[in-house]
């Protein structure tokens, strides 16, 4: 008897501090140093301009709004989100930063509404405040119960996988890693006796062969392994001939899914060797409502991936995105022209990567192979 998929519930950045944090039930302090904003509320603000007034303080399940039914219905075995946000009330503001993201430890409840099964941390935020502020967040989330990949306390901790175990046998393995090329500084790099993230230079040659050395050592039969990578630029949809490179490498090695973050919209998927590459996921929380200057981008559109594998092998079998909107610092599902141009704008840049992103049933889209 042929066993039934794995599903993987894969999310962009979360970023839940700034002016997420201040609507919920217990904002944290709301200074901030960037040039042109001082108070996180000032975010809170945009928002209301740009979509109408917010209650004050929101459930804590408000940011993720209908995205929590559509998990409800497709039930996905793991969940995988790249924790965009320190969750500290300890440490001092990271310097030569111009952005800083940081949620009160109390509102954990929010991140815990889409219960995620893996945090991926390797990015550039989760040391806005420095050591002392990463070393709380750790700790907040494992009293949470929830698992970390990509940074920790110490080279080995920040390296180390997550593996979630699967009902039917197996684990779902996240080994997460970051780039300097989506902003994190080469000084957060975790040593021998430094907090910090499990960092790579470049997509090169040297770093997917050191990808495939841990992953031998690593790796059980059944294992189905999500290569998590914070890398590239925040704006843009074409990756670089390296970034495909490595991620056709990082396949090459035995990730069964190559889980790119970092944009803030939606690059196009990639599907290789019967693989998945999302080279970008897109944000998929944020507080960038009311924001101009990248307009063209529409980073108000979100997609929520589901990801179909098979067990016992990685084989994509199935992609289901879900097309959602940002609206009042909540998610809600996004009106068929807006799908329509999202689909038209991913598949055009997807089809240089031998991929078409296609209308999928119930308003998602989904990917299948050019030929």
């Amino acid at each position: 008897m042929r066993e039934e998929a794995v599903t993987l519930f894969l999310a962009g950045d979360v970023m839940l501090g700034r002016g997420v944090d201040q609507i919920l039930p217990h904002p944290g302090d709301p200074v901030l140093r960037e040039d042109y904003v001082r108070d996180a509320r000032e975010y809170v603000a945009l928002a209301e301009t740009a979509h109408g007034p917010l209650p004050r303080p929101v459930p804590a399940a408000w940011p993720w709004g209908e995205a929590l039914p559509v998990l409800a219905r497709a039930a996905p075995d793991v969940r995988v989100i790249n924790l965009e946000t320190a969750v500290t009330r300890d440490g001092a503001f990271a310097p030569g930063k111009g952005v800083h993201y940081r949620m009160h430890p109390a509102n954990l409840p929010c991140l815990a509404a889409a219960r995620p099964d893996v945090c991926v941390l390797a990015n550039n935020h989760v040391l806005d405040f420095g050591p002392a502020g990463l070393t709380e967040t750790l700790d907040c989330l494992a009293a949470a119960g929830l698992r970390t990949a990509g940074a920790g306390r110490d080279e080995d901790a920040a390296w180390r996988p997550a593996a979630v175990p699967l009902p039917s046998g197996g684990r779902v393995v996240v080994l997460a890693f970051g780039m300097p090329s989506s902003g994190i500084p080469h000084g957060w790099a975790a040593t021998a006796d430094r907090p910090g993230v499990a960092l790579v230079t470049a997509p090169t040659t040297a770093a997917a062969t050191g990808f495939a050395d841990r992953l031998r050592r690593i790796r059980r039969p059944g294992d189905i392994v999500v290569a998590s990578v914070h890398w590239g630029p925040n704006w843009g949809y074409t990756p670089s001939a390296a970034e495909v490179r490595f991620a056709h490498a990082l396949v090459d090695a035995g990730a069964d899914v190559v889980h790119g973050h970092s944009s803030h919209h939606p690059r196009p998927p990639e599907i290789h060797r019967d693989r998945l590459v999302l080279y970008g996921c897109g944000d998929l929380i944020d507080d960038y409502e009311g924001i101009g200057g990248y307009e063209r981008y529409r980073d108000d559109l979100r997609l929520l991936y589901l990801v179909s594998v098979e067990p016992g092998t990685g084989r994509l079998t199935g992609l289901r995105m879900v097309p959602l909107r940002a609206r009042r610092l909540r998610l809600e599902h996004a009106p068929a022209e807006d799908t329509a141009w999202l689909r038209t704008v991913l598949d055009g840049y997807a089809r240089a990567l031998g991929t078409r992103v296609e209308h999928g049933a119930d308003g998602t889209l989904t990917a299948r192979p050019l030929r």
